[in-house]
């Protein structure tokens, strides 16, 4: 049996995975493995700790979950679940809201915790790219 070193790379923290994309975006250069990167959950926990604060956090979508749920533990199986392409996302829930100054109601999809946090991890990619080009 053969001795092989392999090189063990470490997951660079949110913030250094969105400046590089953001800079990438910036020299016009294209993105690689972008999926790879909503295996850091570093990610995750930036965009936990952008949108647990919204009013909406605790409202379920549709399934029971709310941000109250969340843990290091769930956001690791989202993270394994998307790693062996075994996450499925869930419908919305579909809720009727009155428009301002109108008495019309427009449709909402409130969605599950797990795909709003994922959502908002994948878009953080799109956002550090978008900066840049529009």
């Amino acid at each position: 049996m053969q001795n092989s070193t392999h090189e063990v790379r470490q997951m660079r923290n949110a913030e250094t995975v969105l400046g590089i994309i953001h800079e990438r975006g910036k020299r016009g250069l294209p993105l690689e493995d972008v999926y790879r990167q909503l295996f850091n959950p570093d990610l995750f926990l930036l965009a936990y700790g952008k949108i647990h604060r919204n009013k909406g956090a605790m409202t379920p979508g549709a399934t029971d979950e709310t941000v109250d749920g969340m843990s290091k533990a769930k956001i690791d199986a989202i993270i394994h679940d998307l790693r062996y392409e075994r996450y499925r996302w869930m419908p919305v829930r579909r809720v009727y809201i009155e428009k301002k100054n109108s008495l019309k109601k427009r449709p909402l999809g409130i969605p599950r915790w797990s795909d709003k946090l994922l959502q908002d991890s994948d878009t953080a990619d799109i956002r550090g790219v978008l900066r840049t080009t529009v």
